[in-house]
């Protein structure tokens, strides 16, 4: 019992969240925001936990590049679900701008904000911004000493390789105090040593569950052995999540469901690969991320009845052995019709078992 009682990172129901690119679906700019926000009007009122989205520059994967501006509107159609970039790519940033709009969004959102911050990986991307991926490490590190310090203290004096500020002060300081809880997404074993030391969250989606069964039975291994000392970066955070993220289409019956899955999956992959090719990749991966059976066979969608899709979901989180569960529920060229109605059979019909079975 004492046990249990220390260990809050295995307790509560499994929460839900969704992760959001919002790429293009064909739609002027204008009314694909609308699409979304009025989703999270619903996903809002059914109880999911939080609303992640993606940052991307300069491609058709991400029709939001600027996630501050989104959240900003998002904030003021929710009451109750929390709301993140994940991630911001520190180096795309002026550290203490951004300071000052993580502060806005966690007071326009009454304190709703979670985190989300990464070093920005895509060559292609970073050229937007005359950056060279080999400075991205010390850029991100640099700039999240300041972005901790700014958040805490309001106050930034910092000199580095990359950035320098002296005697700055910051009048509007975050809601949540510290400041919003943190995320860190990763497959990287040595990435999630660190965030787990610090308490940090985190999701992932491409590693074949066994592996992301190791990766987060190194993450509980490591927060177990920090989770009582007090200087952890997420130390406000009394229960870090570790979730995995899938495609996730739901209708009433199998057959349906994977026929409208497989249509507009396709239009996605085509704006994923799309940055993919522009990255210059030439591995052949596109030929895979393409092909919608072979990725459903490896777990990496979950489709079907809701009969069918709770027992998937209960399997892959057993075996991954992850608390929280992220759906991308928005997707390619799905209509706003199907969207609302696989939310609606998603939150009715399957998110109820799981609060039974940890209530039980």
């Amino acid at each position: 019992m004492q046990e249990s009682s220390r260990n809050p990172i295995e307790s509560g129901p499994t929460r839900f969240g969704i992760f959001d690119w919002i790429d293009s679906n064909g739609h002027n700019a204008a009314d694909l925001y609308e699409q979304r926000l009025k989703y999270l009007e619903y996903a809002d009122a059914a109880g999911f936990y939080c609303y992640h989205m993606a940052e991307h520059q300069g491609t058709p994967l991400g029709m939001a590049p600027s996630p501050s501006v989104f959240l900003s509107a998002a904030a003021q159609r929710t009451r109750n679900i929390r709301l993140g970039p994940l991630v911001y790519p520190l180096p795309f940033y002026n550290p203490l701008r951004l300071v000052e709009e993580i502060c806005m969004l966690d007071h326009l959102s009454r304190g709703r904000m979670e985190i989300g911050l990464g070093r920005g990986i895509s060559a292609y991307e970073l050229d937007f911004f005359d950056i060279n991926v080999d400075q991205s490490r010390d850029m991100f590190r640099e700039a999240l000493d300041i972005i901790i310090m700014g958040l805490k203290t309001g106050k930034v004096t910092y000199e580095g390789k990359h950035y320098t500020f002296k005697d700055v002060t910051l009048p509007v300081q975050p809601w949540q105090k510290p400041y919003p809880p943190l995320w860190y997404p990763t497959a990287n074993p040595d990435s999630i040593r660190w965030i787990a030391s610090e308490g940090i969250s985190t999701v992932t989606h491409y590693p074949p569950m066994e592996v992301m069964r190791e990766h987060i039975d190194l993450y509980k291994s490591v927060w177990d052995e920090n989770r009582v000392r007090p200087d952890r970066m997420n130390a406000h955070e009394a229960e870090p999540k570790f979730g995995i993220t899938r495609h996730i289409y739901v209708a009433e019956t199998d057959d349906e469901a994977l026929t409208v899955a497989k249509t507009a999956f396709a239009d996605f992959i085509a704006n994923f690969n799309h940055l993919r090719i522009l990255n210059g990749d030439d591995t052949g991966r596109t030929n895979y991320l393409a092909d919608f059976d072979g990725r459903l066979a490896d777990g990496l969608h979950i489709v079907g009845s809701p009969e069918t899709v709770t027992r998937t979901l209960k399997e892959h989180l057993d075996i991954t052995g992850s608390n929280y569960f992220v759906g991308s529920f928005f997707f390619g060229t799905l209509s706003e019709e199907q969207t609302l109605d696989s939310l609606r059979l998603f939150a009715e019909q399957v998110m109820p078992h799981f609060a039974k079975e940890s209530a039980a």
